[in-house]
Formats: structure tokens, C-alpha cells, sequence
């Protein structure tokens, strides 16, 4: 029996944020990068996701239905 992949409705960013609020951070100790959406007056990520290569960093870009940048192509 074969499986086709479903194609799953894009997440919603949180309100007030777009494609320019994201964001990348990695830890000084441990070296894990995160990205999420900035929030500037609290200066935290919302919506974080653990990723370790440029690849989950586009699929990141692609769930929430925006273009990953050109450089991670």
C-alpha cells in the first residue's frame, strides 16, 4: 500500500508578527540554535524550535507559509 504525503495548512504566525520578525539565537554554552519570532519588548523568541541544520531552518520558514532566505536555498 503506497502513502501520499499530505499537504498541511500553513501554522499562524503569532498576531502583529511576519517573515521579518524572525529570528535566530544560539547558546553561548551549550551551542543549540533556536528560531522563533522576536518579540522586542520582551526580547524572547515565541513559538522557539530547537534546529541544527540550514535545512529545519527553511522547513521553519516553509510551515509557517513564508519563502525561506535566498542563502538557505
Amino acid at each position: 500500500m503506497l502513502f501520499s504525503k499530505r499537504k498541511t495548512a500553513p501554522l499562524t504566525p503569532p498576531e502583529g508578527f511576519d517573515r521579518a520578525d524572525i529570528r535566530t539565537e544560539s547558546s553561548i554554552c551549550t551551542g543549540e540554535t533556536t528560531i522563533g519570532f522576536y518579540d522586542g519588548r520582551t526580547g524572547r523568541l515565541l513559538q522557539a524550535v530547537a534546529v541544527r541544520t540550514e535545512r529545519d531552518i527553511a522547513e521553519f520558514y516553509r510551515s509557517y507559509g513564508f519563502d525561506p532566505p535566498v542563502e538557505l536555498v
